[in-house]
């Protein structure tokens, strides 16, 4: 069994009204006074933002409203966050929706932790980051996972980057979860959410090195519970069940449990953050038009892998390791097809044309600067290639 760390420590409250315990929790983890990080209007619509307020109230925790977190969140957003937190003297960040509030939190409880530093600077590690102050999350959207993983994202406009960030300072302190919040939600948010749940998963699974049992088996377990739900959420988009196995999917799917022991790949996710930093593209989109093509383009290196993928996750039944690998990313771009998903860039609305297929290699690869991946690293070539077959 190989060697790993495993740290997780997130207090988590599932369950039905658990966005009514958000201010006990913030006293509990030591915040009096909070910025409240949220996103469109939708919380505030459903009067989410309103019951939450309340519990802070009732606790006598004070709090400043700050919404408007990006499907794709912004270095510029971030950095306002952060004067108005230093502002309001605030001691606790709570996040209120899914990803992007989770994440434009994290980088504004950086930038808080270190007034006298660029953000960016903090955030691309020429700053040390050395503190942070506690992050709380109300979620709302099952995908990201960030309400229990060391790692978030941010998008920096000026540069037209796109860069995440792993730390165990990112770690939220705790997470409130209650699966209703997530049901009227549209259904392609739901499965931009899905997809973005599994590709977590799949980004560890695909590695070179897999001989820890129990994770493999917990990673398979995960997929086939995400795959199946997605299917009965798609039925039925009420439905709670489905909703709660989804929502509980996406935090074990980051946390790093599905990968103990691996070596994370996370080449598909540097495919699709290029993309949505050149043409703001839903992070979940871009993960499935690529993901096929990257798949298909570095199963030759390790086509065992692929099989056993394809017989566990998808049961597939052939002998041959080569079909039997075929059968598997044939499987998983179906599903993808079946959520309503692109599995192709074109299907994104972007310009398709070599030129931007040239300029996508270049972002994913800083320049020509970096590979990507450790199933199988790829260079900038390699990565041209990739979107190539993707268009």
């Amino acid at each position: 069994m190989r060697a790993f760390d495993f740290y997780t420590p997130t207090y988590i409250h599932f369950g039905e009204n658990a966005e009514l315990e958000a201010g006990r929790m913030v006293r509990r983890f030591g915040g009096s006074r909070t910025l409240l990080v949220s996103g469109g209007q939708s919380a505030r619509r459903s009067g989410l933002l309103d019951r939450v307020a309340a519990a802070l109230e009732a606790e006598g925790v004070a709090w400043t409203d700050f919404p408007g977190a990006q499907p794709n969140p912004l270095l510029s957003h971030a950095e306002a966050g952060v004067r108005l937190g230093l502002a309001k003297q605030c001691d606790f960040i709570l996040a209120v929706g899914g990803g992007s509030a989770i994440d434009t939190a994290k980088a504004i409880a950086h930038g808080m932790a270190h007034p006298d530093e660029k953000l960016w600077d903090v955030w691309t590690g020429k700053v040390s980051l050395c503190k942070t102050i506690p992050v709380g999350v109300v979620l709302t959207i099952p995908a990201a996972g960030s309400e229990m993983s060391d790692s978030a994202v941010l998008t920096n406009q000026a540069l037209e980057t796109k860069r995440g960030l792993n730390t165990d300072y990112h770690r939220p302190v705790f997470a409130l979860m209650n699966p209703a919040l997530a049901l009227d939600l549209p259904w392609y948010q739901k499965a931009c959410g899905v997809t973005d749940i599994m590709m977590h998963t799949l980004d560890r699974y695909f590695n070179p090195v897999w001989d820890n049992e129990l994770t493999d088996a917990i990673a398979v377990g995960l997929l086939r519970t995400v795959i199946a739900n997605g299917r009965a959420l798609k039925a039925n988009p009420e439905n709670d069940h489905a909703m709660s196995e989804i929502m509980w999917c996406g935090s074990l799917s980051h946390n790093n449990l599905t990968g103990l022991g691996g070596q994370k790949d996370f080449s598909t996710h540097q495919l699709g953050h290029a993309i949505s930093a050149a043409f703001d593209v839903t992070h979940g989109a871009s993960l499935s038009a690529v993901w096929a093509s990257w798949a298909r383009y570095v199963m030759p290196s390790l086509e065992s892998r692929f099989a056993s993928y394809a017989r566990q996750v998808w049961d597939a039944q052939e002998p041959d390791d080569r079909r039997a690998a075929d059968l598997g990313i044939d499987a998983t771009e179906r599903f993808f097809a079946e959520l309503g998903m692109p599995v192709r860039l074109h299907e994104l609305e972007i310009p398709v044309e070599e030129a931007t297929l040239e300029k996508l290699a270049n972002l994913c690869s800083y320049d020509g600067t970096r590979v990507v991946g450790t199933f199988r690293k790829l260079n900038q070539e390699e990565i041209l290639e990739v979107y190539r077959m993707a268009r």
